[in-house]
C-alpha cells in the first residue's frame, strides 16, 4: 500500500510503483494517488489533495479524515506486507497509528521537512516506521538521535530529466522559433498555488514582451490543470512538459516547490518567488526554523537565486531578476556554476530502485 498526498508525492509513487512491477511483476498495488500512479498499476482508492499552506488546508480536513478512514478500513481488509508512507506528515503519522494497530510494517520515504519546522516529528516517525528514507544528506542527522534507520537515497525528481536534445531542438518541439531566446514562468502545480500566481505570471509576461520583443514566453502546467484567467497571444502554454520548456530556457521564474530542484538540476538560472495567505505566511514565519524556502538555497547554506515572498512577489521584482539574469553575463554564470554543485549532491543515485529494494528487505520478498 502506497500513500501519497499531493502532486509531488504522487509522481514518487508512481516511479516507487514502476520500479516494484520490474522486481515483482505480481505485486498487488493499492492506496492513495492520482493518474500517474493509476497508469503505473495502482488500484486507488482515494484520491491526492491539492492544498498547500495551514489555513487554506483547514476546510478540507473533513474530507481527509474520510480518506484517513477509508484508508484504515481497506489497509485492515487487505492486509498489505508493507505501507510505504510518502510526506505529507499530518496525515500519513496518523495513517501508519493505524497500520501499527493493524500489524503492518511501516517504510517512510520522504521525509516531512523536519529541518524547517516541527523537529520533533521525528521521534512520531521513529516510533511507528520501520525505515526511513530521505532525499536529501542532510536530512540523515536528524534521524540520528531518534534510533531509526535512515537512508539516503536521491531525489527521484532526477529520474524524470531525460533531456538529450540540444535547445534548439526542443525548441522546435515545442512548437518556438529555434533562433529566440525562451523565458519560463511557472506558476506552480496545485489549483491554489495556480490561482494566487496567475495574474503575478501575466504581468510579467507583459514586461517582458514589452522590454524583451524578441523572447519567447511558456507557462508550462502538470496535466490536468488549468488557468483560470486568460494570458496575451504571445504566451504559449504547454500541459505535461515542464521539464522540456525549462530545459530550452534562458531564464525561469518559479513558484518555491519540487519545480525549483528540477530546474537546478537543468541547470537554469531562475528567482523564486511564492504568495500564500498572510495567516499562513505569519504562522510559518513564526514556526519555520531556515533562512530560505527554495531547495536551491537551503541545499547551498547560501543564497544562489533571489527569494521573493508574499508582497515581494510581485511583477516589478520577478521582471527586475529576469532581466538581470538575461543582461549580467557574470551574475548568470556565477549562478550557473552554483547550481551544477546541486547537481553532483543527487550523481549517482537511483532513489525509485533503491527504495523498491528496502521494500524488499523489510518484507522478505526474494528478488530485491
Amino acid at each position: 500500500m502506497i500513500s501519497s498526498g499531493e502532486t509531488s508525492g504522487e509522481l514518487y509513487g508512481a516511479l516507487l510503483s514502476r520500479e516494484i512491477r520490474k522486481l515483482w511483476p505480481d505485486a498487488q498495488i493499492f492506496g492513495i494517488g492520482g493518474p500517474r500512479m493509476e497508469a503505473e498499476g495502482v488500484t486507488l482508492i482515494a484520491p491526492i489533495s491539492h492544498v498547500m499552506g495551514i489555513i487554506e488546508g483547514i476546510k478540507h480536513i473533513p474530507q481527509g479524515k474520510r480518506t484517513l478512514n477509508k484508508a484504515a478500513q481497506v489497509m485492515l481488509n487487505e492486509k498489505p506486507d508493507i505501507l510505504v508512507l510518502i510526506d505529507y506528515p499530518d496525515f500519513n503519522i496518523a495513517l501508519a497509528k493505524k497500520a501499527g494497530a493493524a500489524g503492518v510494517p511501516v517504510l517512510y520515504y520522504v521525509s516531512p521537512q523536519v529541518w524547517a519546522w516541527r523537529g520533533g516529528r521525528v521521534y512520531k516517525i521513529a516510533a511507528l516506521a520501520r525505515k526511513m528514507a530521505v532525499l536529501f544528506p542532510f536530512e540523515v542527522d536528524y534521524y540520528k538521535k531518534t534510533g531509526l534507520p535512515c537512508e539516503f537515497v536521491g531525489h527521484p525528481i532526477t529520474e524524470t530529466i531525460n533531456i538529450h536534445q540540444s535547445k534548439e531542438d526542443l525548441k522546435i518541439n515545442l512548437g518556438l522559433d529555434p533562433r529566440n531566446g525562451v523565458v519560463t514562468l511557472l506558476p506552480g502545480s496545485r489549483p491554489n498555488e495556480i490561482n494566487k500566481h496567475q495574474a503575478i505570471v501575466r504581468e510579467v509576461a507583459e514586461k517582458i514582451h514589452k522590454e524583451f520583443p524578441e523572447i519567447q514566453i511558456i507557462v508550462p502546467l502538470v496535466s490536468g490543470s488549468s488557468l483560470t484567467e486568460g494570458l496575451p497571444e504571445y504566451v504559449k502554454v504547454v500541459h505535461g512538459r515542464t521539464t522540456e520548456a525549462v530545459a530550452c530556457s534562458e531564464a525561469t521564474a518559479v513558484a518555491s516547490g519540487t519545480a525549483t530542484l528540477e530546474t537546478a538540476l537543468l541547470g537554469i538560472p531562475m528567482v523564486v518567488f511564492y504568495k500564500v495567505s498572510p495567516i499562513t505566511y505569519y504562522l510559518a514565519r513564526l514556526l519555520a526554523k531556515v533562512k530560505f524556502i527554495s531547495l536551491v538555497n537551503i541545499l547551498s547554506g547560501k543564497e544562489v537565486v533571489r527569494e521573493l515572498l508574499q508582497e515581494e512577489a510581485n511583477a516589478d521584482n520577478i521582471f527586475s531578476e529576469i532581466k538581470r539574469i538575461l543582461r549580467d553575463i557574470a551574475y548568470r554564470e556565477r549562478m550557473i556554476s552554483n547550481l551544477i554543485k546541486i547537481r553532483d549532491i543527487m550523481r549517482g543515485k537511483t532513489p525509485s530502485a533503491r527504495v523498491a529494494s528496502i521494500i524488499g528487505e523489510i518484507t522478505g520478498w526474494s528478488g530485491a
